[in-house]
């Protein structure tokens, strides 16, 4: 069992190689302003946040792995739930592919995701077959951190971060 305060560092701690990747590669930091707030605040269509942007990121990282590790204790729930939040990344980044197929950097971002969960998605598969009522395995905190970060590095580096907070 982990204190809360451990719950909250080692997340921070293990996003600090995705951010020095998103950071290298080039990863942006400027976010798109809703029409209403563009005319109330007198802002363009974009905002460049810099390094809160990072904040963000490493927040999220913390978010994912804390929804997984929310439901732990119960038997099949974990996994049933990584499986589920997968197979629904993955139909995301198919439809992305699939509406704009000339967009190579697009394109590029979505294989990257699929990459990352299509094995992610097996081996949570195979883990939930044991793991179901009555479970012969139990995952605890080591699985619901890794099922978190995977989620946490698929959307950060396929570049759909705010698409999966949702």
């Amino acid at each position: 069992d982990l204190r809360w305060r451990d719950r909250l560092v080692l997340p921070l701690a293990a996003s600090l190689p995705v951010l020095m990747t998103y950071a290298a590669t080039g990863g942006v930091t400027t976010i798109k302003v809703p029409a209403p707030m563009q005319a109330a605040l007198g802002l363009g269509a974009s905002l460049d946040i810099g390094v809160l942007y990072f904040v963000y990121i490493s927040l999220l990282a913390i978010f994912c792995t804390n929804a997984i590790n929310i439901l732990a204790g119960v038997n099949g729930l974990e996994c049933g739930q990584a499986v589920v939040i997968g197979l629904t990344i993955i139909v995301f980044n198919v439809v992305q592919l699939l509406r704009w197929p000339d967009d190579e950097v697009l394109v590029k971002h979505n294989l990257f995701s699929l990459y990352v969960l299509l094995p992610f998605i097996g081996c949570s598969l195979g883990l939930l077959w044991h793991n179901w009522y009555p479970s012969a395995v139990f995952v605890g905190d080591t699985y619901c951190y890794f099922a978190g970060m995977t989620f946490a590095v698929a959307g950060i580096l396929g570049h759909f971060s705010k698409t999966m907070l949702l």
